[in-house]
């Protein structure tokens, strides 16, 4: 009975964040189709930003409330699930060729990213000085988007293409859901962090094992069922380029976010040191060095991420 409470508001925190997210999204896309941003430019940004929302907050809160461990398990474990699980579903489902042109520049950022990382945190723990080094990356990252912003708005304007004028209903809709999308992210969070403590603490389960997995494959819902709504339209494409853009934002603007909230060092954990980390670059290598090279997602290279993501899944409750 002491389990039931904690768990039905970790449970109710993940459907808020789900469903919150999905509205955020959607008004998210929205108000930036109507502005008349690119099209590419609003896949590559206002997208992969809102669909990492929650597992900004939920690092963030976490780190607020002193659960270094849910802070940076959630962040890396989400990359870890969006990669292995996640473009892992995806591919196996419809491998693709890739313009290696367009899509390399964001491909070589997430490698140096999760490395950099990785490289960075070895010591057991990530200063201030470190992240500002992340946030370099994600400076890199805007930049790039900027740029193929402007390719993508000059074939707009030579194409003639305007956006349609938006009525008041439809304005104040999707205002309102944009910022119940938002609350409904924040207080979701909130009782994921709360609970999702909580649970581990009753089940003797550690934190860093909760936070990679239960709350880091919840906060990256959305992107998962931006990626099945993807496969079902046929455009897997669009979601493997939100998946590397939210994994970006993931290693290079969360954590250096928590390491200045805990007060200049950000702790790291032996599992995060001796698992995390690691399956997070081997799995992301995986995905993106066989691509570089050949210009093609490979269905076997799904297999093997899958497979890898399993594989991670089982040391850390055999360890635990």
């Amino acid at each position: 009975m002491v389990y039931l409470v904690p768990s039905l508001l970790f449970a109710l925190g993940l459907v808020l964040i789900i469903k919150g997210g999905d509205w955020f999204v959607d008004a998210a896309g929205w108000m930036a189709e109507v502005s008349g941003m690119p099209r590419f430019l609003i896949g590559a940004t206002v997208v992969s930003f809102a669909t990492t929302l929650p597992e900004l907050i939920t690092s963030v809160l976490a780190a607020m409330e002193g659960s270094v461990d849910m802070a940076v398990g959630n962040a890396v474990g989400s990359v870890t699930a969006n990669t292995g699980m996640i473009m892992g579903i995806s591919i196996v489902a419809m491998p693709m060729v890739i313009s290696r042109k367009q899509n390399a520049p964001k491909m070589l950022l997430l490698l140096a990213a999760c490395g950099g990382l990785w490289a960075l945190c070895a010591t057991g723990s990530l200063t201030v000085t470190e992240g500002l080094i992340l946030l370099g990356v994600f400076v890199l990252f805007v930049i790039e988007n900027i740029v193929s912003a402007k390719r993508e708005a000059t074939m707009d304007t030579a194409m003639g293409t305007r956006p349609p004028r938006p009525t008041g209903g439809v304005i104040c809709k999707n205002i309102l859901l944009f910022l119940i999308g938002a609350a409904g992210i924040v207080v979701g969070a909130n009782l994921l962090v709360d609970n999702g403590t909580e649970l581990a603490t009753l089940l003797g389960v550690p934190e860093a094992v909760i936070a990679a997995t239960m709350v880091a494959i919840g906060t990256s819902l959305p992107e998962l069922v931006t990626t099945l709504t993807a496969i079902a339209k046929k455009q897997a494409s669009l979601s493997i380029g939100n998946i590397v853009g939210a994994n970006i934002i993931d290693l290079t603007l969360i954590l250096p976010i928590c390491s200045m909230i805990t007060g200049g060092e950000l702790p790291m954990s032996t599992q995060g040191l001796s698992l995390d980390m690691p399956f997070c670059f081997g799995i992301t290598c995986v995905a993106l060095i066989p691509t570089l090279i050949l210009g093609k997602f490979k269905r076997v290279q799904g297999v093997v991420m899958l497979a890898a993501y399993a594989a991670y899944i089982v040391l850390m409750l055999i360890k635990m």
